[in-house]
């Protein structure tokens, strides 16, 4: 299987579909990381939709970029890898992140991600939500 498929059908596919809403991925623009070069995310549910409860984000990270170490202090993160390469580290351990990882990472945790050469593409939740 290729994975970067799966991606660009998560990307380009995808819905989000609720009782009172269904909206295409493709629909959802990509924007820029207010920190950190080369990642993009897609916010596919937000805060302000689910009353601050949860959030659901494509990230795309280019290859060789990372999300640089990083707390959140409120919000328990889950990744869950679905095409490319690369590293997490998790509370100081190291963490191969390969297509069908799924990685906890607990609030108030030290973490940072690195993309492989072939990029990193996850599927990313907070709860609470990612403000």
């Amino acid at each position: 299987m290729d994975y970067k498929d799966l991606f660009e059908q998560f990307n380009n596919e995808g819905r989000l579909i609720l009782p009172d809403t269904d909206i295409s991925f493709a629909d959802i623009p990509w924007s820029k990381h207010p920190t950190f070069e080369g990642v993009e995310l897609k916010h596919i549910i937000t805060s302000k939709q689910t009353n601050g409860q949860f959030s659901f984000h494509l990230v795309r990270i280019a290859p060789n970029k990372k999300i640089g170490n990083h707390v959140h202090k409120i919000q328990l993160e889950t990744h869950e890898v679905i095409s490319g390469n690369g590293i997490c580290i998790n509370n100081g351990t190291k963490i191969k992140y390969a297509p069908g990882v799924i990685s906890i990472l607990p609030m108030n945790v030290a973490h940072e991600v690195t993309a492989g050469s072939d990029g990193l593409y996850i599927f990313a939740k907070f709860m609470p939500a990612l403000n």
